[in-house]
């Protein structure tokens, strides 16, 4: 019988038969009694190689890249339920030119070749994430101990679904007709945090038969998983971006300044975040093949993932009213480096010193609370067919995938009222002492004890010592839905023609919707009669997290302080707001926080129909063999939103269409010079559209004063990537191989993000409180003024930004390298060392052109700022190019296998990187006006297994064993330390059993 394969032809066919034979039998080891670590070869009737253990693993996925008719990465499970990590990130960071960023120490971002833009599919079947993003399903959402293997198809044939830059991320799980024998395994593990102080289950399990039955061969698979998970993260945010000339300021004790210009304290946040993460995952196949030539499948997916997040923010504000008044004790050198070919030059900052409380209410200290939780339900249901009758081969499929999502969320923020300091005025805060040390590569600071008007701990925790200062509350909830139908079909022409195997069309049709709801309200205070003191709602205040400093082991931070008590503002959301409306109203000002209600002008709703048809021919002529296609996609956009006016009351929905069409051609060569050496090349165009809230005619308004509005842009248009590869792979040894390859990147339309500032007056700090903005930026009506103006209350001018296609062309170029090797080959001579192995790889990629640009105007102050340090004239401009890109990565794990003995480390490294990801929502407003550069950082990960039975194993992995850290600077790599991230260090323990 021939195996219906739609992509098959010639030596490829064969290639990928052997392949797919290979990555079946990591499906029946449960059913089959084996010494997992000792990779042991068995011949059955099927001439099946049966591989186990990380040894396996590896063979086998290299194996299926070696017989691949694509450039295409492999990651195969060592066993049921065991991909080499927890997370799938982080999973993805052992392939070659793969990077991800974190979240509180929790991979969530993955760059392939430097860009976001990739497509995540699920068999093959493209997913939708739980925001307004592209590429797919969130990886935090899907445990690992589902998927059998993934693969990363960097090179797309004329098949491939269009939509990605980097590559398509296509997660598989168990096939019920690979298996050999009865699949029955079962996983158990506890995860330790250590800034969390928690432990939480992960437990996972797998079912799995097939059937010889009448009616043909009939076979099942059911995955599922439950997982807990806390990360926590200490994110400390120093704003220095303060020019303070020469001859301005003076000391808390009336002595002159020092005659430079230097940068003073701005602003300080101390951020610690808790995430708690609960997950149900279900994956299920049905197979039914009643003949030979004939096969129906049913697969579906489901997720279910609450995402709970408390953070508090212990600021440090008005910091700016006192910076004349405050000289620094010591400063440090700042070199900013150069931007576009211009020196920037260097200029002194504060590094160490005190903030006094010699301006009347300032600087004050504030107590804020994000109880928030992302909501998700996600399924994917697959259903089709393949039939075969001589030469002609089809597949007909039919899929639906839907992400659900709701955004709980209260967000509440106390001032401290220092009973050592007097209140001068209406305001509802006052004057408390800070001390800060900037010095040796940490941004610490809290309150300057050795003052006399520090307060005590007791004054910190004393309800009557704070007030409310303001509230928010919403409800958003996103719905993404995408259906798809296609139909695939193969005609064999091998030994039709003379170098021509086979020609494959088929056609596509995509639906896919996204649709946006905000539901809102928000209250913010700034006079004392209208603001509740701690007294009348004390029975919801607790004491917030006192363990920031045990990140690092740092001495100084803010360490006592009251918040609304997260738990109960999560669970009782409807009562903490029914105290809080009640204490309002007892005020003299007898504020009210409406009820949240309906945003009409947050709401858009995005269709998208896609029609796309493909053909490519298959050859193999020699030693050559390959593909050559074109792919056609025709897409049409419709993007609603609400004109609303004053009042917020709708006008009327504005629907804004569009509409483009692309002919993608994709042609892929590969070239067996020897039996061990094969060179492969290719070249393909593909598209990558706009994330959904890039076109959206709605505008979301925040509460800080500083919080930039997005604007959308429904002319968006696509990006159109033109790829070359290159590659040279010698198999020098049984499941060993060096390789090099380069690829070039060509990208027209290239997304960027432009961000303007409003004014804000040199002198006093003031911003424009009124519409229309003249000086720039958009009016907010409901951002809390806090130290903008002179006037309390709510309503100011704030930065804007939108996203535009970048009218010059980029491009992008890299070499990557990778070696894997073990030593299992020498056992007779070199015994017990003959377990180890090390595979390797390295990446290097340039990026070049584009014309839109950042500019130090975005921070209203860092033009001044870069004037002084340069003694030039600004404003100051550097090229966007891509976010979250670093040139140099690399990636090294050495493992050990023997005896029932399984050990893993791996230390993954990547350069610098310019990211908009920071602490305590700074944006380029506050940034000097350009992306923050996070600094180059590696991370250990380990793990230790050992075998107790042919079917019982038990371990122990790690993340983050060294507790590495985060930098991130302003304007350049090593410049201005602006933010640090101080993530967790997780343990996980466990067993699995398998039958």
């Amino acid at each position: 019988m021939k195996k219906a394969n739609i992509s098959a032809c010639g030596k490829g066919l064969r290639r990928r038969m052997s392949a797919i034979l290979l990555a079946g039998t990591a499906m029946s080891l449960a059913g089959t009694p084996a010494v997992a670590q000792e990779a042991e070869s068995d011949q059955s009737e099927d001439d099946v190689i049966i591989v186990s253990g990380i040894r396996g693993s590896l063979a086998k996925a290299l194996d299926e890249k070696r017989n691949a008719e694509s450039l295409v990465e492999v990651i195969q499970a060592e066993d049921i339920g065991k991909l080499p990590d927890q997370n799938l990130a982080e999973v993805l960071e052992n392939i070659t030119g793969v990077q991800i960023t974190r979240e509180a120490g929790i991979g969530t971002g993955v760059q392939i070749r430097g860009s976001n833009d990739n497509r995540i599919e699920i068999n093959g079947v493209g997913t939708v994430g739980s925001g307004s993003g592209r590429s797919g399903i969130n990886f935090e959402d899907i445990n690992a101990a589902i998927i059998s293997s993934l693969e990363v198809i960097k090179a797309p044939t004329a098949m491939t679904t269009e939509g990605s830059v980097g590559g398509t991320i296509n997660l598989r799980t168990i096939r019920p007709l690979d298996l050999r024998d009865t699949l029955i395994a079962f996983r158990a593990q506890g995860e330790y945090s250590e800034q969390s102080e928690s432990v939480q289950p992960r437990i996972s399990g797998s079912f799995g038969k097939n059937w010889d039955t009448g009616a043909g061969r009939i076979g099942i698979v059911l995955s599922g998983s439950y997982a807990k998970q806390d990360a926590s993260s200490s994110r400390p945010r120093v704003d220095r971006d303060t020019l303070i000339p020469q001859g301005t300021s003076v000391t808390a004790a009336g002595a002159p300044g020092p005659d430079f210009d230097y940068l003073g304290i701005q602003f300080l946040n101390q951020e610690f975040e808790i995430f708690n993460y609960e997950t149900y995952n279900l994956a299920g196949s049905l197979e039914w093949a009643p003949s030979d030539n004939l096969k129906l499948y049913v697969d579906g997916f489901y997720n279910k993932q609450t995402r709970k997040q408390q953070s508090t923010r212990i600021q440090g504000s008005g910091v700016s009213s006192v910076r004349n008044t405050n000289v620094p004790d010591t400063f440090e050198t700042i070199n900013f480096g150069s931007l576009g070919g211009v020196d920037l030059g260097s200029i002194q900052a504060a590094e160490t010193g005190t903030l006094q409380p010699n301006v009347p209410n300032e600087p004050n200290l504030r107590f804020s609370s994000d109880t928030g939780a992302r909501l998700t339900e996600s399924n994917l249901i697959r259903a089709g067919g393949e039939w075969e009758s001589g030469r002609f081969k089809a597949r007909i499929e039919g899929s639906r995938t839907l992400a659900s999502s709701r955004t709980p969320d209260l967000s509440t923020t106390l001032n401290f009222i220092n009973p050592n300091t007097p209140i001068t005025g209406s305001a509802n805060d006052n004057g408390t002492p800070f001390a800060y040390d900037l010095s040796g590569g940490s941004l610490t600071f809290g309150i300057d004890t050795s003052s006399p008007f520090a307060p005590t701990v007791a004054q910190l925790l004393d309800p009557n010592n704070v007030v409310l200062d303001a509230v928010s509350v919403s409800d958003n909830s996103n719905r993404n839905v995408e259906y798809t139908g296609r139909m695939d079909f193969t005609l064999d022409l091998e030994d039709l023609t003379g170098f021509l195997t086979s020609f494959n069309w088929g056609y596509r049709y995509n639906d896919r919707s996204t649709e946006f709801n905000e539901i809102t309200s928000s209250i913010g205070l700034s006079a004392l009669a209208d603001s509740p003191n701690g007294s009348v709602f004390s029975q919801l205040l607790v004491a917030g997290p006192s363990n920031f400093g045990k990140a690092d082991g740092r001495s100084l931070f803010f360490g006592d302080f009251l918040i609304i008590d997260p738990n109960l503002a999560y669970s009782d959301q409807a009562g903490t707001l029914a105290t809080l409306q009640a204490a309002l109203l007892a005020e003299p000002g007898g504020r009210v926080l409406a009820d949240p209600s309906f945003n009409p002008a947050s709401f858009y709703r995005i269709t998208e129909q896609t029609h796309a048809v493909y053909g490519q021919l298959n050859f193999e002529a020699g030693i050559f063999s390959g593909n050559a296609g074109l792919r056609y996609v025709d897409t049409i956009i419709n993007s609603v939103g609400n004109n609303v006016d004053a009042g917020g009351n709708i006008i009327n929905q504005t629907n804004t269409p569009g509409k483009y069409r692309f002919l993608l051609p994709r042609v892929n060569l590969a070239a067996d010079l020897t039996s061990d050496i094969v060179l492969r090349a290719s070249y393909g165009q593909d598209i990558n559209r706009p994330d959904f809230d890039s076109l959206k005619t709605s505008v979301r308004f925040g509460t800080g004063p500083n919080t930039a509005v997005e604007i959308g842009n429904p002319g968006l248009v696509p990006e159109k990537v033109t790829s070359y590869d290159a590659s040279l792979s010698y198999y020098f040894a049984p499941a060993a191989v060096i390789s090099v390859g380069v690829f070039h990147k060509r990208r027209t339309n290239l997304f960027v993000t432009l961000e303007t500032a409003p004014f804000v007056d040199p002198v006093t700090g003031f911003k424009d409180i009124t519409a229309p903005c003249e000086g720039g930026g958009i009016y907010n009506p409901i951002a809390d003024r806090n130290v903008f103006s002179a006037t309390p209350g709510n309503g100011l001018c704030v930065p804007v930004s939108t996203t535009i296609n970048d009218a010059g062309v980029t491009k992008q170029t890299g070499v990557e390298v990778a070696f894997q090797y073990n030593l299992s080959a020498f056992e007779d001579s070199i015994g017990f060392a003959s377990g180890f192995g090390v595979a390797a790889n390295y990446t290097y990629q340039k990026f070049s052109g584009g014309q839109a640009t950042d500019t130090s105007d975005a921070d209203s102050r860092g033009t001044a700022i870069l004037e002084s340090s340069s003694g030039l004239t600004g404003p100051f401009t550097a090229v966007q190019g891509l976010l979250d890109f670093s040139p140099h990565a690399y990636n090294v794990t050495l493992f050990y296998e023997k005896y029932g003995l399984s050990a893993r480390a791996r230390y993954t490294w990547r350069d610098a990187f310019r990211t908009l990801d920071t602490a305590g929502g700074a944006t380029q407003g506050s940034t000097i006006g350009f992306p923050v550069t996070t600094a180059a950082r590696g991370q250990l990960n380990g793990s230790i297994t050992y075998d107790l039975t042919d079917h019982i194993n038990i371990g122990i992995e790690g993340v983050n064993l060294t507790k590495s850290k985060i930098e991130q600077y302003c304007v350049n790599d090593g410049a201005l330390l602006c933010f640090q991230g101080l993530p967790d260090r997780r343990l996980t323990f466990g067993a699995s059993i398998k039958f």
